[in-house]
């Protein structure tokens, strides 16, 4: 049985409550990714053209510092990621936790949340952000975690 880690970065809660639902369905560790830099409500503001969280956006080098970092990623087999779409794809925090290990040899699923679109391109976007031999799952978008829609999730090859 593989041991699965559950790591997701959340602005408004959404996130980490779906995230936390799946870890306990899968029976898995849960991770939250919180910035070093917490997110204000000014930081979030995408009507605003210079907002921090506009401004990482629009610069896909941008890599937002995590407060903490996995204790022992190397013994988890499936790492299952999940992040609120912004500006269509993953924020930028997401490529900087999965260029902070190696993920290789271990199965990526993605999972988003989103008010307005799904998943969009930004699970294929991510891929490049680990290394070639990691295998990826096709993201899902889940808003409202249930066990059938968290075990289709679970049950990719």
């Amino acid at each position: 049985m593989s041991k699965v880690l559950v790591a997701c970065f959340s602005a408004s809660g959404v996130t980490k409550r779906v995230g936390e639902e799946i870890a306990r369905i899968s029976g898995g560790d849960f991770f939250e990714i919180v910035p070093a830099q917490i997110y204000t409500r000014d930081d979030l503001n995408w009507m605003n053209k210079k907002s921090r969280s506009t401004l990482e956006m629009n610069d896909p080098t941008a890599r937002p510092e995590i407060a903490d970092t996995v204790s022992n990623m190397a013994g988890y087999d499936t790492v299952i990621i999940g992040y609120p779409i912004w500006w269509g794809v993953a924020p930028r925090i997401i490529n900087t936790f999965l260029e902070s290990y190696d993920f290789s040899g271990k199965k990526i699923m993605p999972f988003c949340t989103s008010g307005g679109s799904g998943i969009g391109r930004s699970d294929k976007e991510l891929q490049s952000s680990t290394s070639s031999n990691t295998k990826w799952c096709k993201g899902a978008q889940i808003n409202r975690p249930n066990e059938k829609n968290i075990i289709k999730l679970l049950e990719q090859k």
